[in-house]
């Protein structure tokens, strides 16, 4: 009786395994890419011949992968001139791919609370353990595992922190708010000043993360979606 009961445990696990299985199937037999900010970007709209921009990608990730061109075609095609020169840009697009690889949503929220320069999640999935599994529970467990290695629910991260500059306006200033303590001591009176300097480049600065889900999903698939998406997220900022 014993036994009957541990087979029929086993394949009620099995089944349960199955129907996970066939459910993330159906649920993400669709490649789907998103991109997400951890901060937004406003900048000053500009006249069409203040358009000149600089851009600049690095890649330290261990993958080949060429974000440059493609960011540089789409800012042409939105009506910028691409310069080689800092000097002569009104906008400077600096960005670093910082990280490529299997992820979870778990982690995809992270890396977007780290923010701009924050500190890297590891990527990597969990595997499941099943030690405490005895009897005909491991006859399921393992049916299931087998249903796990051939349906298996993929998450692709890809990581870059951006740096955006805009020119300031000629004569555009910025306040400096400072608190100066009275020579007198303690006891003398506290003096708020406001002091005014010129401005060169405004600055802002954001994480990006871009991430593609599928179910079987291999790093050559996601690759061009991944790469359309961070383009397009930072070529709309400006």
């Amino acid at each position: 009786m014993k036994k009957i009961i541990l087979i029929l445990a086993s394949f009620i696990i099995a089944l349960l395994f199955q129907a996970c299985a066939a459910q993330t199937l159906i649920e993400k037999r669709n490649l789907e890419v998103s991109t997400k900010m951890s901060d937004s970007i406003f900048l000053d709209p500009v006249s069409p011949d203040e358009k000149i921009i600089y851009i600049k990608v690095r890649n330290t990730t261990d993958k080949e992968i060429d974000i440059q061109t493609k960011l540089v075609d789409s800012f042409k095609n939105n009506g910028f001139i691409i310069t080689n020169d800092p000097k002569e840009a009104n906008f400077m697009v600096q960005a670093n791919l910082l990280q490529i690889g299997k992820s979870t949503s778990r982690n995809v929220k992270s890396a977007l609370n780290s923010a701009f320069g924050g500190a890297m999640i590891g990527v990597g999935v969990a595997s499941v353990s099943n030690s405490n599994v005895s009897g005909g529970g491991l006859i399921g467990a393992a049916i299931g595992f087998a249903a796990e290695t051939m349906i298996k629910d993929i998450y692709i991260t890809m990581i870059t922190d951006v740096e955006i500059r805009q020119r300031a306006l000629e004569n555009e200033t910025i306040s400096e708010h400072s608190k100066l303590i009275s020579k007198q001591g303690t006891s003398g009176k506290d003096e708020q000043i406001i002091r005014t300097k010129n401005v060169q480049w405004k600055k802002y600065r954001t994480r990006v993360v871009s991430v593609a889900n599928q179910v079987n999903l291999n790093f050559k698939e996601a690759q061009p979606e991944l790469v359309k998406a961070l383009v397009k997220s930072i070529s709309g900022i400006i």
